[in-house]
């Protein structure tokens, strides 16, 4: 079955499609009310066209044409992750394959006692009953993407930190696909719960097992995926999300996050795989003083497409949101920035900056971006803006004056482009690999 005849009725094709009764790998009693609250949900919803305004610039007709099935329940050997394992975190690691929980593969011996990192069915009887708060509860519930991965979750990520707990060492979150003879859909689901006064830097990676760059072919899955986070007063979270699916792979992410009084939130957003990937990212304030930011890198090239939808609404005083999302787009790749900051009128005093900086690579490389303000409040100090430009000649002809290569001297502006977001990145081994992504991808535009 595809999902060609679903855009002109609903998503409940879909929904079948992926067998909602099948019995789920955590807990019952949580996920089927859930699931059957959003199964009832897809009978009024429509797939997505570039006749609706958010998707204009999105074409989902590759996707349509696509026969899925839902992805196997597999168990995979350490060997076969082992170049995904982050170094600063050995023993600090959340492993699912397949949207499923994988015990042997994820390690929790670095963990204080205070955070739990795991699956539903494993969290303390204490939390689990305040789950109903939180899970399926963000707003933007009713989009098609959320409501399919919220009427189908196979198991769910729990990132919970009691209050007052710091954690030093940063949690690896690792969504593992492997992609089968037949495309399959992959459903992967996570809640992160940062009580007050906590602090936690998580990484969470979408991979695959195919080996080489995330360009690389395989046979196609989709990967929707949903991430709900919510931080308590004075709570700080450092997240980085790197989306590295294989090149023939599709992906569709949520990243919701509510913000308390004082609370932190930084997100870096790294996409580089996937022929066509968007990321909804979207903030709630409910609470005065609240400070976020958001940094991000696209890195495409081929005929890939990458899409960035964000949005931040500030309803109390003394906001801070700093923006700065930067693509890099070679060969017939297509990049997509849709940011939205919404200030209303009790968020005075609010400082927001927004800023979209792209750089093509090609004469059939092409950008849409949509920076956008909207201000209700009468004291506050925002600013957005975005720019669209190629390698200056100039610039490339003064390092060759000094001796270098065209190539060399290319690749030196972009490696200098992409560096003011991968300087922020705050694990290293991060910033080393993507910065030789950067290196090697605009080597081969």
């Amino acid at each position: 079955m595809s999902l060609k005849t679903i855009t002109k009725n609903n998503v409940t094709s879909l929904a079948e499609l992926v067998n909602l009764r099948q019995p789920v790998l955590s807990d019952g009693e949580v996920l089927n009310p859930i699931r059957d609250r959003h199964q009832a949900r897809l009978h009024e919803l429509a797939l997505p066209t570039t006749r609706d305004e958010a998707w204009r610039f999105t074409d989902l007709s590759a996707l349509t044409q696509v026969n899925f099935t839902p992805a196997p329940s597999l168990s995979l050997e350490a060997s076969q992750i082992e170049l995904n394992q982050l170094p600063e975190a050995p023993e600090s690691r959340v492993v699912f394959v397949n949207g499923r929980y994988s015990d042997r593969l994820s390690q929790q011996e670095a963990l204080p006692e205070g955070l739990y990192a795991g699956n539903l069915a494993n969290l303390p009887p204490d939390q689990k009953a305040k789950l109903g708060d939180y899970l399926a509860k963000q707003p933007g519930q009713e989009e098609v993407f959320t409501a399919l991965n919220s009427a189908s979750f196979q198991d769910v990520a729990v990132i919970w930190l009691r209050r007052g707990t710091v954690v030093d060492v940063p949690l690896q979150l690792l969504f593992v696909s492997v992609p089968e003879d037949s495309a399959m859909l992959t459903q992967p689901r996570c809640l992160v719960v940062a009580e007050a006064n906590s602090h936690l830097t998580l990484v969470e990676e979408f991979v695959s097992t195919v080996e080489g760059c995330p360009d690389s072919q395989a046979m196609a899955y989709f990967n929707n995926a949903v991430t709900e986070m919510w931080l308590e007063d004075n709570a700080e979270l450092t997240h980085v999300r790197l989306q590295r699916d294989h090149g023939s792979a599709f992906h569709i992410g949520k990243t919701a996050v509510t913000q308390a009084r004082d609370s932190r939130y930084a997100c870096h957003t790294l996409n580089l795989g996937s022929q066509l990937s968007r990321q909804n990212l979207d903030v709630y304030q409910t609470g005065p003083g609240t400070q976020t930011t958001l940094n991000g890198l696209t890195l495409i090239g081929k005929a890939q497409t990458s899409d960035i939808h964000s949005t931040v609404i500030y309803d109390h005083p003394h906001g801070t949101v700093n923006q700065l999302h930067k693509c890099i787009v070679g060969d017939k790749g297509h990049a997509i920035f849709d940011g939205r900051v919404v200030v209303r009128k009790k968020a005075q005093l609010t400082d927001a900056k927004q800023l979209n900086r792209n750089l093509l690579l090609s004469p059939k490389a092409r950008v849409n971006t949509k920076p956008q303000l909207e201000i209700v409040a009468d004291d506050v100090k925002c600013s957005h803006g975005a720019t669209v430009s190629q390698l200056e000649a100039d610039e490339v002809f003064y390092l060759q004056s000094r001796g270098l290569d065209k190539t060399t001297s290319q690749n030196l502006l972009v490696d200098a482009f992409a560096a003011e977001i991968l300087q922020e990145i705050p694990v290293e081994s991060l910033r080393t690999a993507i910065g030789q992504c950067v290196a090697c991808r605009t080597i081969s535009y």
